[in-house]
């Protein structure tokens, strides 16, 4: 059976990637619509990023108003001062939530209307070139074809996807990274591994894209333990951003499971960030799972090294298992109840959620079959 494997255009990754993608940036257009986060100017890369693009006599403007979780208002600002400006290219330079925005405005420049209108069908109409620099190294919204947006009246996070929503340049730079707190290096690395795990465990998975999540899932548990004991070992913060760009080109092409499907509904209703909210689900949901594929989770067990062929995949398996769960407690994930959800409120809306987990149509891609009874379960199960 044939598959496709879908990349940006072009990517640029490791140290002083900004610098070297320059060029090929600015060739793309003559005036930059930046969608960035506030904390680029605090921290002087918008500088660096402008003095690239002044450099090539190419002029810019900067729209930084983007909430933590986007919304289709957000959205709809940005591609109303994009038009205004004469803007004919995007850059999207920040966190997950700065990148998904800039490909959500990029829809509605080329089809305007509702973004609402985009849910369940493949976006087709061309954007305008699309560039993705993350600043966090767990998204991987620079390799893949989706973007997540919140619909503000109805509290639902909107799934959007097609092969058009493919950044044209990737740009994969630690030095943007390296500022960030432990708690988004947690959020974000975690959000990565989920990544890479549900795209190897997924039906969906194919080998093309089981070697990017593979490599993902070594790297992260290899290095983020690292970054967690020194923020300041910029070779592991390297290695982690190009983790990350692995699970995202893994995950954009065999799709995420289970946990994604969960943590969506309960970041849109509580207002955790994404990363934490897969990572309060992670180990749960896998341990739920692993039955339906023991043979895939071994493989993940054997190439982190916590188990070897000696055991059966079944053994193997419950290694892994046991992998996930040291890595969030030395995380410190907390649960749902830890972190400050209302009890009563989380249960009142679980079935709600169970209905919105499965509407993403994430859990179908889970090899194990999966009822509405099982999340509900499983929601049950998460809270503390």
């Amino acid at each position: 059976m044939a598959h496709t494997l879908r990349l940006p255009a072009t990517t640029v990754l490791g140290k002083n990637a900004l610098k070297e993608a320059a060029p090929t940036i600015c060739k793309l257009g003559t005036k930059a619509f930046i969608v960035a986060g506030k904390s680029m100017k605090r921290q002087g890369h918008l500088d660096l990023l402008f003095d690239l693009l002044q450099g090539e006599q190419i002029s810019s403007m900067i729209y930084s108003e983007i909430s933590n979780e986007p919304t289709d208002v957000d959205v709809q600002n940005g591609a109303e001062l994009y038009r205004k400006n004469d803007c004919d290219f995007i850059i999207g330079f920040g966190g997950g939530s700065q990148l998904d925005a800039a490909k959500a405005i990029g829809i509605l420049v080329s089809s305007p209307g509702e973004l609402s209108d985009h849910v369940g069908v493949s976006i087709s109409s061309a954007l305008p070139p699309l560039v993705a620099i993350p600043t966090t190294a767990g998204t991987g919204s620079e390799a893949t074809q989706f973007t997540i947006i919140t619909n503000k009246e109805t509290q639902v996070k909107m799934l959007l996807k097609g092969k058009v929503l493919m950044p044209t340049v990737a740009v994969v730079d630690p030095l943007f990274s390296s500022r960030m707190p432990r708690s988004v290096t947690v959020s974000t690395g975690l959000d990565a591994l989920t990544h890479a795990i549900e795209a190897y465990t997924s039906r969906k998975a194919f080998s093309e894209s089981d070697l990017f999540a593979l490599s993902a899932v070594k790297r992260i548990f290899h290095y983020l333990p690292m970054i967690l004991e020194n923020s300041d070992n910029m070779g592991a913060r390297e290695q982690i951003s190009i983790g990350a760009y692995e699970a995202g080109v893994s995950f954009s092409n065999s799709s995420v499971t289970i946990v994604h499907g969960m943590s969506r509904p309960i970041g849109a209703l509580f207002h955790i960030p994404h990363g934490l909210s897969n990572a309060m689900l992670l180990k749960t949901c896998l341990k739920y799972i692993v039955d339906g594929a023991y043979p895939r989770f071994a493989k993940l067990a054997r190439e982190i090294g916590v188990s070897g062929h000696t055991e059966n995949n079944q053994q193997a398996s419950q290694k892994f298992i046991e992998a996930i769960t040291q890595l969030c407690h030395l995380c410190q994930v907390p649960t749902l109840k830890e972190y400050g959800i209302e009890k009563e409120t989380y249960f009142s809306i679980i079935e709600r959620m169970a209905d919105d987990a499965i509407a993403s149509g994430s859990p179908a891609n889970t090899r194990k079959e999966l009822q509405k009874a099982d999340i509900i379960e499983l929601y049950k199960q998460v809270w503390e």
